[in-house]
Order: structure tokens, then sequence, then C-alpha cells
């Protein structure tokens, strides 16, 4: 199995359970150290709270600015995006349904939950 076949999925506005600035501060030293690594993903899924990442004001917009034009995927779930009232906030990525997201989980021989 490569990083290709590889999907990650974001569902919150950072990583972990802990404060709010705590996991913020993770999601932006996950990403830069994933970028630095190399080893990235197919496609990088963000619903619910997660679509925050790809939008105004979130502190990962260049990372995953850098992962696109590495040819990496970036797909947020419009349902999530409209029930925030996000969606012309959106800086990077595409604007997807759910069921972009559900074929890109199918397809996948590799999701990782973040």
């Amino acid at each position: 199995m490569s990083a290709s076949d590889t999907v990650w999925l974001f569902t919150r506005y950072g990583l972990g359970e802990g404060p709010a600035e705590l996991q913020q501060q993770l999601v932006v030293k996950y990403l830069t150290l994933a970028l630095e690594s190399g080893k990235l993903p197919a496609k990088v899924l963000f619903y619910t709270e997660g679509v925050r990442l790809a939008c105004s004001g979130s502190p990962v917009l260049s990372q995953l600015r850098e992962l696109e034009k590495r040819g990496v995927e970036l797909v947020l779930c419009h349902t999530c995006l409209s029930y925030f009232g996000l969606l012309d906030q959106v800086q990077v990525g595409v604007v997807g349904g759910m069921g972009d997201i559900l074929e890109a989980l199918n397809q996948a021989a590799k999701v990782v939950a973040l």
C-alpha cells in the first residue's frame, strides 16, 4: 500500500480532544511534518467542523495550498459549509457532496481519521 492509496479525514478544527489552541497547534505541526516527509495522501476530506480548516482564518491554509500544489485533492462537504455559513469563505480545495466523500472513502486502501 502506498500513500497514493491513502485518504486523510478531518472532522475537527484541529487535532485531538484538547483545548482549541492546542488542537490548532497540533494540526499545523502534523501538516508541516507531513509535507516535509513527502509521504502524502491521494486525498484529504473535510466534513463537520473539519471544513473550517480550509476556510478564511484557518491556521493551515499555507500547508493545504502546498498539498494541492503537490497533487493532493482536497474535498470539502457542501452541507457542512452551508450549515456553518462558510460557503463564501472557502480558500482551498473543492466543494463536494457527501457522495464525493463516500466514494473517496470506499476507494481508499487506507483511511486515516485525524
